[in-house]
């Protein structure tokens, strides 16, 4: 077990609270471990009858995963990051396969393994403090934690959006996306998981009834410029679109844009294309984990966090450079199935 995450009962409901304040609760892999074996415990257990999840203290749900491990791994041989790579993805689809209610409180910041342990619940709460997004392409990651299944399935193309900008939402913005499903002020938090705690088989109405009027939800407004100018599956068609519509709003895109991966902007709209398609969320951890494996060893991941974490220079050098350079040869590499012997499995 670890401190890093406080496991209890609280009445008829498991407690799986994020407890690494000074790192935004950024997952670990002896958090994920201890989560996955608190869950698999509770899943047999009649007197537990939900799960909720939230964090601690401080400003953050959680801020994604531990990035400079990952990053020292892949310098090396990569082994420590697919494990944790292997592990993490195993909650993720736990919690998505979980036959029991699961509530997560996205009170704060929710990023990159904020996402994938918050999307697979039934209950998904929003709230003024959520500041939501998959923001991978910025250090050559990639939105993986189950993103190239939940964000090909957002409204048009809000997803594929969202993947390569890294745009981040509040919580309005989730509700109305569907990346939350209730929005309530946090200091009516405390009351409504003490009243989860005491009544698990009434979580939607309590939520219900301590939910308030969401603020417009400011994204609303691009929704028809996102579905025209990311129509496109190729990133090369994508910035042409975005280039000629010359709009204030499309050229602060084309700037983000420029700052991101190349390699990693085509990986993730060639993973969502391929995860829309997917009727299984297995086979959807499988592939990302392939896609893991390799990238968490790439130049472009090691030279991101260099960028963005270690040096804070926020000047990436990106390679391949270029969209153009980056072949179709070069992402059906980074896609290839593993061999049986390293393919990515679920709990048995």
């Amino acid at each position: 077990m670890t401190d890093d995450v406080l496991i209890w009962v609280d009445h008829r409901v498991g407690r799986l609270s994020l407890n690494r304040p000074k790192a935004i609760h950024a997952l670990n892999l002896p958090m994920c471990q201890a989560m996955i074996d608190a869950l698999v415990k509770w899943r047999g257990d009649d007197a537990i009858e939900a799960v909720i999840i939230d964090h601690s203290e401080g400003r953050g749900f959680c801020a994604g995963g531990d990035i400079r491990m990952l990053a020292e791994s892949g310098a090396k041989d990569g082994k420590e990051g697919r494990q944790f790579f292997h592990t993490e993805y195993r909650l993720n689809h736990l919690l998505f396969t979980y036959p029991k209610p699961v509530v997560a409180v996205m009170d704060g910041i929710t990023m990159g393994g904020g996402v994938g342990i918050s999307q697979p619940a039934k209950y998904r709460v929003a709230t003024e403090h959520t500041r939501f997004a998959m923001p991978e392409t910025g250090i050559g990651l990639f939105p993986d934690v189950g993103g190239g299944w939940y964000l090909p399935r957002l409204e048009g193309r809000v997803g594929q959006y969202l993947a390569l900008t890294g745009a981040r939402l509040d919580g309005a913005e989730c509700l109305a996306l569907g990346l939350a499903t209730h929005y309530l002020p946090p200091e009516k938090l405390a009351e409504a998981k003490e009243r989860i705690a005491q009544h698990p088989d009434r979580i939607g109405g309590i939520l219900g009834e301590l939910s308030i009027t969401a603020p417009p939800a400011a994204i609303l407004q691009h929704i028809d410029k996102i579905g025209r100018l990311f129509a496109s599956d190729s990133y090369e068609e994508i910035l042409a679109a975005i280039e000629a519509d010359g709009g204030e709003w499309a050229q602060k895109e084309r700037d983000t844009l420029g700052t991101k991966s190349p390699q990693t902007c085509k990986v993730a709209l060639r993973q969502l294309k391929e995860g829309a398609a997917m009727h299984d969320f297995a086979a959807e951890m499988a592939q990302e984990y392939a896609i893991g494996s390799r990238v968490v060893q790439m130049h472009d991941f090691i030279e991101g966090v260099r960028a963005l974490i270690v040096d804070k220079d926020n000047s990436p050098k990106w390679d391949p450079p270029t969209p153009e350079a980056v072949t179709d040869e070069w992402i059906d590499a980074i896609f290839a199935p593993l061999p049986e012997n390293e393919k990515w499995t679920p709990l048995t």
